[in-house]
């Protein structure tokens, strides 16, 4: 008989999104009347901007065309859109990049998941808590995170590092070897980000212990403050130590487009093994490229007015950040992140569970929110709030919330 992967079974309950939508829904029937304003899931709302959508329809028009047909693409991405995010991302902040250490994918979603292959089953992993749930369940579900403690609410084998308010949403070095460090910066669900020093102090350890760090700087385009890395290859030694992951879906309206990179730079050699050329082997033969459509799309964002389209919309969902940080903190919540990030973390009145606090805020304001405590145990007692919404609803939803 076929037997499947034990480590599936071990996995908690459902996705943390996935709950949140049963319990919406569950609202939604019994209070048909009820207009929820959505401030949970981090989905974007604006349309593709005029530049992608043009570049777009060229593409298609491309693909009925026998002289500008595409069939497979490079399973690295398209040389266009590969040199663009060299030039524009990297180079234009004197970091050194080549382009063949860039491979374009569906998103930084899928990277992080797809990335675990290939690590040793062994490898110790350290994630900052709260976290992310994709990269631990991506662990869990390779077989490197032991079993699951319910009453703790985390991996048995997983290094939590408490990422609170108490440590300035820094987390402290390991005290016990780890040899492989998930972070995010700008951070979620924290909103919070790692300065140039907190930053450094990571590389150094990494490179001191031969770690690895999974570098996520999938909000990066947010970032509006001063010392703050837009990229770990800023900080010297980082190419010898770190992976990052990049995506469009926040910073183009890419959610159902779908495109991101990731970068794995050619110094990055443990085992005395290339992981540049590893990630190329596993890439070649799983997966098929990005679509030509969409990578010209994403190509179309670094022209300059296409640079100046995005921008607009970032400015957009910033403001709505602002909205919600100034408005909820002069009603007296206690509100982290929200300035070089669409994510506000904010802190449960009366020590209430975080649960509690997301079923209240659905009953009594009809605002969606996302639990703290659904990205791991030092979440609880903390609500995700996103500014991706309509400035409307974000208006709307921070009156509600204050007026409860």
């Amino acid at each position: 008989m076929a037997h499947i992967n034990p480590n599936f079974k071990k996995l908690p309950g459902s996705y943390l999104f996935s709950e949140i939508a049963q319990r919406t829904e569950a609202y939604r029937t019994a209070h048909p009347e009820a207009r929820l304003i959505k401030m949970g899931i981090g989905d974007v709302t604006l349309p593709l901007v005029p530049s992608v959508i043009e570049a777009m329809h060229e593409a298609v028009d491309d693909l009925s065309r026998a002289e500008s047909f595409h069939g497979y693409g490079p399973e690295q991405g398209y040389a266009f859109l590969r040199d663009a995010i060299v030039e524009h991302d990297f180079a234009a902040r004197g970091i050194d990049i080549a382009s063949d250490e860039v491979f374009v994918s569906d998103g930084a979603k899928s990277d992080c998941g797809n990335i675990v292959d290939l690590l040793d089953i062994d490898n110790v992993i350290a994630v900052c808590d709260p976290v992310y749930p994709v990269y631990v369940d991506s662990n869990a579900m390779a077989g490197r995170a032991g079993d699951y403690d319910v009453e703790a609410g985390r991996w048995t084998r997983i290094h939590y590092m408490p990422t609170t308010a108490e440590n300035g949403f820094c987390p402290e070095l390991p005290e016990t070897p780890v040899d492989v460090i998930y972070l995010c910066s700008p951070n979620n669900p924290t909103g919070t980000v790692l300065s140039f020093e907190q930053l450094k102090r990571w590389v150094d350890y990494a490179n001191e212990h031969d770690a690895l760090i999974m570098f996520d700087a999938a909000y990066e385009r947010f970032i509006v403050e001063k010392d703050v890395p837009h990229s770990i290859y800023e900080v010297e030694g980082a190419k010898r130590c770190a992976i990052e992951f990049r995506s469009f879906s926040k910073t183009a309206g890419f959610t159902g487009a779908r495109c991101g990179y990731t970068v794995v730079p050619k110094e990055l050699v443990r085992d005395g093994v290339s992981l540049r050329d590893l990630w190329n082997r596993r890439q070649c033969t799983k997966f098929n490229g990005a679509s030509y459509v969409i990578q010209r799309g994403a190509a179309a964002i670094y022209t300059p007015q296409g640079e100046r389209e995005i921008e607009q919309s970032l400015a957009y969902y910033r403001a709505n950040a602002e909205t919600i940080r100034t408005g909820l903190s002069e009603a007296g919540y206690q509100v982290y992140g929200a300035v070089s990030s669409p994510y506000a973390w904010v802190k449960t009145p009366d020590d209430m569970g975080s649960w509690d606090f997301f079923d209240q805020l659905l009953d009594r304001a009809n605002v969606i929110t996302t639990p703290g405590a659904g990205f791991g145990p030092s979440g609880e007692g903390y609500v995700r709030l996103t500014a991706f919404g309509n400035a409307e609803d974000t208006a709307e939803a921070v009156r509600r919330i204050t007026q409860m």
